[in-house]
């Protein structure tokens, strides 16, 4: 079973990724479902989804969690039933999970590729990475801010919440690994980090509440 990264951010905080290669009939071997999530994968028209969504299953697994464990609440949020904190990302080829004893936390893997230039101006503002070497960095950069504010999203998880409007990543370079972030919404303000890693043409951003 390829668990790709196992990364622990803090004792309290640990991150989780894994490879999907396996095929559905596999990675479904050993994992019981609720009658929802059963539900919810057999309506599931794409096998790279089904395969993705019974990956995050291994993944709760090494985590000390089953599927039973876990719940959703009116927002699409997931949450654990023993009160930790858990937030879920799956792209294509991997998925992960970040889980925490007490803190908030947010996590987001995305492929690295040009599309995220065409849409940039909805997420950030393009003209703040034209003193960039190439279109490499910059997308590299830009999927970077793009996870950076899918993670936060997350965790803040409230309707009208706006990447462009109201998600802050300050200024950071590509060797960083790290940034941090603002939200400043409707007359409030936190605080949140940000770390990000690259791997086999992906990038993976996790974020924990200050």
């Amino acid at each position: 079973m390829p668990l790709y990264k196992t990364i622990t951010v803090t004792p309290s905080i640990t991150v989780f990724i894994w490879q999907v290669t396996e095929s559905e009939d596999q990675l479904a071997k050993g994992i019981i479902l609720t009658d929802n999530c059963a539900n919810r994968l057999a309506g599931m028209k794409s096998e790279a989804h089904r395969r993705g969504f019974l990956s995050i299953r291994h993944l709760l697994a090494e985590a000390g969690y089953t599927d039973h464990d876990l719940y959703y609440d009116a927002n699409g949020k997931p949450h654990l039933n023993d009160g930790n904190h858990i937030s879920i990302t799956h792209s294509h080829d991997f998925t992960g999970i970040i889980v925490a004893l007490s803190d908030e936390v947010g996590i987001d893997i995305e492929l690295q590729r040009d599309k995220i230039m065409k849409i940039a101006h909805k997420f950030t503002q393009p003209e703040e990475y034209r003193t960039l070497a190439n279109a490499d960095a910059i997308i590299r950069k830009l999927t970077i801010v793009w996870g950076a504010k899918e993670a936060i999203y997350k965790i803040y998880s409230e309707k009208g919440l706006s990447f462009l409007q109201h998600i802050d990543v300050k200024e950071f370079d590509l060797e960083d690994e790290e940034s941090i972030a603002e939200i400043m919404y409707q007359g409030k303000n936190s605080s949140y980090s940000v770390d990000f890693l690259e791997f086999e043409g992906y990038t993976c951003v996790y974020s924990v509440k200050l």
